[in-house]
C-alpha cells in the first residue's frame, strides 16, 4: 500500500513539473522578474517611508500584470510562434497547453493584477490596466503590420519604472514622467538589438521589428541616436529640474560612464553590423538599465 502511494506521488511530480515549467514559460518569468525589479526601484525612489506590504503588493501585482500580457500575446501569436525556431517550443504551439487553458490563466492574472495594484492605489491599477491593454491590443497585432509597433510597444514597456513611483506616492508628476521617459527611450536600442540578431527568425513569422525593415545603416543610425537620447534622459535628474527625483553629481558620473559604455556598443553595431555586435548590445542594454536603477536608488539612500 505504501509503495503504491509513493508511486502515485512520483507520477504526480512527473506530470506536474512540465506544467509548472510551461506556466513559467507562458508568463515569461524572467521578463516578469525584470519588470518587477524596475517597479520596485521606482517605488524606492518615490517612497518617503518604505512599506514592506506595499512592496509585496507591487511585486505580486506587477508579476500578474506582465504575466497576463505575455499569456495573451502567446495566445494571439500561437500560429506565428510555431514558425520560429526561438518560439516553436513554447507551451501553446508545441501542443503542451491549450489556448483555452492559457486564456483562463491570462484572464485570472489580469483580474488579480489590477485588483492587487488597486489595493495600493487606484492610479497604479489604472496604469497597470493601460499597460496590459496597449501591449495586447495595440503592440501585439502591429508587430506584423509595421515597424512602428516598437514605438507603440515602448509605452507599456516604459510603464513599470514609473509605476513604482506612482505606487509609492499616488501621483503622476514630473518625477514619474522622467522615469517613464528614461525607460521609453531605452526601449528602442534594446528592442532593435533583439530585432537585429533575430532578424531571420522574425522574418519567418512576418514580424517587422527594425525601423527600416532591414539590418542596414539606417537602422544602425537610429540605434545610436536613441542610445544618445537614453543617456541624456538618464542624466536630467542631476540638474534639479525633475522635482523630488534628484541625483548627485557623483552618481551622475556613474550613470554617464554606463551610458558611454552603452553608446560604445551601439556605435560598434553601426560599424560592424553583425549578429555578434547586436547580441552584445542586447546584453549591455539590459545591464545598463538595471545598473542605473540601482545607482538611482543607492544615491537616494546614501546621500
Amino acid at each position: 500500500m505504501e509503495i503504491h502511494k509513493n508511486l502515485e506521488t512520483k507520477n504526480l511530480e512527473v506530470t506536474s513539473q512540465p506544467f509548472f515549467k510551461d506556466f513559467l514559460a507562458l508568463t515569461k518569468v524572467r521578463l516578469s522578474v525584470s519588470v518587477v525589479f524596475s517597479s520596485i526601484a521606482g517605488y524606492l525612489l518615490g517612497a518617503e517611508e518604505v512599506n514592506a506590504v506595499s512592496i509585496l503588493l507591487l511585486t505580486m501585482g506587477g508579476y500578474f500584470m506582465v504575466g497576463a500580457s505575455n499569456a495573451f500575446n502567446q495566445i494571439i501569436e500561437k500560429d506565428l510562434d510555431a514558425l520560429m525556431k526561438r518560439t516553436q517550443n513554447r507551451p501553446i504551439p508545441s501542443g503542451r497547453m491549450t489556448p483555452n487553458t492559457a486564456f483562463v490563466i491570462a484572464v485570472l492574472f489580469t483580474v488579480l493584477g489590477i485588483a492587487i495594484l488597486y489595493a495600493i492605489n487606484p492610479k497604479t491599477a489604472m496604469f497597470g490596466a493601460i499597460s496590459i491593454f496597449m501591449y495586447v491590443s495595440l503592440y501585439t497585432p502591429l508587430k506584423t503590420k509595421t515597424p512602428l509597433s516598437v514605438f507603440v510597444g515602448a509605452f507599456p514597456g516604459a510603464i513599470p519604472f514609473m509605476l513604482g513611483w506612482v505606487a509609492a506616492t499616488g501621483n503622476f508628476g514630473i518625477e514619474a514622467g522622467t522615469l517613464f521617459m528614461i525607460q521609453f527611450f531605452w526601449q528602442f536600442p534594446h528592442f532593435w538589438a533583439i530585432g537585429w540578431f533575430l532578424y531571420d527568425d522574425y522574418k519567418k513569422a512576418g514580424f517587422f521589428m527594425l525601423p527600416t525593415g532591414k539590418q542596414d545603416r539606417g537602422t544602425a543610425i537610429q540605434v545610436v541616436l536613441y542610445t544618445v537620447w537614453t543617456l541624456l534622459a538618464s542624466l536630467i535628474p542631476v540638474f534639479g529640474v525633475t522635482g523630488a527625483f534628484y541625483i548627485t553629481p557623483l552618481t551622475a558620473i556613474g550613470v554617464g560612464l554606463l551610458g558611454i559604455w552603452f553608446l560604445y556598443h551601439s556605435v560598434k553595431l553601426f560599424r560592424e553590423k553583425t549578429l555578434a555586435a547586436a547580441r552584445k548590445l542586447l546584453f549591455v542594454s539590459v545591464a545598463y538599465i538595471t545598473l542605473i536603477q540601482i545607482l538611482y536608488v543607492l544615491d537616494k539612500f546614501i546621500r
